[in-house]
């Protein structure tokens, strides 16, 4: 079972690929108070509009950030995987303006906003890859809407799956690399704004090509070069390994 010591451990993990740290302030990262909480599948686990005390911390699972239209329709903004502080920029702005959810059952570590501010005032490092972090998400929210506005279908989910694959492997990205996978054909066409029968078109068009296979709950490359020709992905905006 995960728990809170796994997940702020990723979460440093992931501070740590675009900021130098020290001994100190690794420390104090990893000893940050809060509470293990359990999410079904498919549950908000922050409402749009709510104020919110917490950060949330992914630390086992898949977490979706969710537009919401007036006709109650979802568009998911963003993913977030294990290591991802999911509403990191709540610290800053704590009403919610999209919801969280989990995509399949996931375990969220909470940590208390007042908390993380103490450690940005004793911290200045840790200020400053906090706010690396917030414009690391920003830069990925960027590049969907590029993505989403001017990619065709199969390069849209081309796309997704060669970003979550360089994500997971923290920028290792080869053939053959795989990765679990929770989301239904309708949540992946809630983030490339198709609908479920042209996804599975698109996973059929990908598969043929030979580039990814996607499966229930499992994404293996098949080649990784054709995957991001298909999906004009550039890794770069997620300044992977980049510390400073």
């Amino acid at each position: 079972m995960p728990d809170e010591n796994t997940g702020l451990a990723l979460w440093l993990d992931r501070l740590t690929l675009r900021s130098d740290l020290n001994e100190e302030e690794r420390a104090a990262v990893l000893a940050l108070p809060g509470n293990l909480v359990f999410v079904k599948s498919n549950r908000d686990f922050v409402n749009l509009g709510e104020h919110v005390d917490r950060a949330c911390l992914i630390v086992e699972g898949m977490a979706g950030r969710f537009g919401q239209a007036r006709s109650g329709e979802r568009q998911i903004t963003a993913l977030h995987i294990p290591g991802d502080m999911a509403d990191l920029h709540s610290v800053a702005l704590p009403k919610a303006a999209t919801a969280l959810q989990s995509i399949g059952e996931c375990t969220i570590y909470r940590v208390a906003h007042a908390n993380i501010r103490d450690l940005a005032r004793r911290h200045p490092a840790l200020a400053e890859a906090f706010w690396r972090d917030c414009v690391v998400d920003a830069a990925i929210l960027s590049e969907w809407a590029l993505v989403l506005g001017r990619l065709s279908a199969d390069a849209r989910v081309a796309h997704l799956l060669a970003e979550l694959s360089c994500r997971f492997g923290i920028g290792e990205c080869r053939d053959g690399r795989a990765f679990d996978w929770p989301l239904t054909q309708a949540q992946l066409g809630d983030a490339t704004g198709l609908t479920p029968v042209h996804v599975n078109r698109m996973l059929r068009v990908l598969r043929e090509a030979g580039a990814v296979d996607v499966k229930p709950k499992r994404v293996t490359i098949l080649d990784w070069k054709r995957l991001c020709t298909i999906g004009q992905f550039d890794p770069r905006y997620l300044h992977l390994e980049e510390a400073g």
